[in-house]
């Protein structure tokens, strides 16, 4: 917060500086204010800014300076009533204070019809601050950006993004082998014959009598 009214502080700082150190214009340059002044094309050019100041210099026995609405400039109307403010020192300096057109004439008779007279268009001086760069940095102590609903920063924990995880390898095909459940190699599958599969030990243990054959010759 109090950077914040730092910030403002120098900008109305700032604003008040231009305001005063504002450009002085010498009306009609080394011809002063004169006659026929509104041919002379002297504004041409210039840009007059709130804060300046015109600065008019006249004999002050034969012109003056009348500041005066437009209607009155338009038809060098002398009345009294219409004029807004006057001088008559013959070095006279008139603050532009604000924005918008101001008209002066001189009232001695007949000076007004034959040009002299002056209208300026005065502009606000008020620079406004250019944008700051994007990205920027965050000037004030304890600011931080608000986290955004869609997404949470870092995206990925580590800063890098994770590697694809690698295929899975192809199922091998089944084998025809039996697993030996001792060693884990494989053995071929192979059916043993009746006569030689192991006797159970009942079996085993009996004794069959031996059979003697006797080959009797034909008669």
């Amino acid at each position: 917060m109090a950077s914040s009214r730092q910030v403002l502080l120098l900008a109305a700082v700032a604003c008040l500086t231009s305001l005063a150190s504002g450009t002085q214009w010498m009306v009609g340059d080394g011809g002063g204010w004169r006659a026929k002044f509104n041919e002379t094309g002297w504004t041409d050019g210039k840009t007059f800014v709130v804060g300046d100041s015109l600065q008019f210099v006249y004999p002050k026995e034969k012109h003056t300076v009348i500041m005066v609405g437009k209607d009155a400039f338009a038809a060098c109307d002398l009345n009294a009533n219409l004029q807004l403010r006057n001088w008559t020192s013959g070095n006279d300096v008139v603050q532009l204070d604000m924005p918008g057109k101001v008209w002066f004439i001189c009232n001695k008779p007949s000076h007004c019809d034959n040009g002299m007279k002056l209208v300026i268009d005065v502009v606000d001086g008020t620079v406004a601050p250019s944008p700051l760069p994007f990205p920027f940095p965050f000037p004030f102590p304890g600011m931080a950006p608000a986290p955004s609903p869609l997404f949470r920063w870092p995206l990925f924990p580590g800063g890098s993004v994770p590697a694809p995880a690698p295929a899975s390898p192809a199922a091998a095909p089944p084998s025809a082998g039996v697993r030996n459940p001792v060693g884990g190699a494989r053995s071929p599958l192979r059916r043993l014959p009746p006569w030689s599969r192991p006797r159970s030990r009942s079996r085993a243990a009996l004794s069959l009598p031996a059979v003697t054959v006797h080959a009797h010759a034909r008669v």
